[in-house]
């Protein structure tokens, strides 16, 4: 099988990509940073590699970008992020990305990317020409060019409107969680994100009786992806075994 490195700052990610590839047969390489991404490179000259574009220190867009100039994109590259615009893949894509992945990444999506690049090695294109702007906009086929939050007193960054508010709140005397939740925006983005998605979880965990099954259906998750994100973010799930269901 292929030689695969996968790039990204948080651990948990690493992990799971690592553990659907290498169940495939593949051989998977880990960094954390462009660093350890140059590193893993040259020592280990990967068939393809997973690159994600928010990373701390230099961005995915950048390394791409570095390689490129340098002569060393001779493998396809998978760019990935959890807040990607049309742009972003179009850009991506100039710079040799032969595909981007939303995350979270469902498993038959990446497998098939995986599949895909391998088989199809990129082959070179002149920066920026048109057809780059056409790849970079098919890959994210569907992703919002940009997406508001909008707060109880209007949209994020009006004054007095830092909470967060989702619409609806459970009828009285329910045993739903409120679909109503605060969100404090004076943090961490990855906190003030994972404080958002272990409420979106648990709300979807007790709509729907605590089905994992059901629930990985309403998400859109692969199940064995959603199971791991909920221990990652906290979620309790002594309900869900107490009543049997998933």
């Amino acid at each position: 099988m292929s030689t695969i490195l996968v790039v990204d700052d948080e651990l948990g990610i690493r992990a799971l990509l690592s553990e659907i590839l290498a169940d495939e047969g593949h051989t998977v390489e880990l960094a954390e940073n462009a660093g350890q991404a140059r590193a893993a490179r040259e020592r280990s000259r990967p068939d393809l590699v997973l690159l994600d574009i928010w990373m701390p220190d230099v961005d995915g867009i950048t390394l791409l970008k570095e390689w490129g100039s340098a002569g060393l994109l001779t493998m396809p590259v998978i760019m990935m992020s959890g807040h990607g615009t049309i742009d972003t893949a179009a850009e991506a894509s100039r710079f040799g990305a032969s595909a981007f992945l939303e995350k979270p990444i469902t498993l038959q999506k990446l497998l098939k990317a995986v599949d895909q690049a391998l088989s199809k090695p990129p082959g070179p294109r002149p920066p920026g020409s048109a057809a780059d702007a056409a790849h970079g906009a098919s890959a994210l086929a569907g992703v919002p060019r940009s997406a508001t939050l909008t707060a109880p007193g209007g949209p994020v960054g009006a004054a007095g409107a830092a909470p967060v508010g989702l619409p609806a709140v459970a009828a009285a005397g329910s045993t739903l969680p409120p679909t109503r939740q605060t969100f404090d925006l004076d943090r961490p983005l990855r906190e003030a994100r994972d404080a958002f998605e272990k409420s979106y979880f648990e709300f979807h965990l007790a709509n729907e009786g605590g089905s994992m099954t059901r629930v990985a259906d309403k998400t859109g998750l692969e199940r064995t992806h959603l199971y791991r994100k909920l221990k990652q973010l906290g979620v309790d799930l002594t309900r869900t075994k107490r009543n049997g269901q998933g």
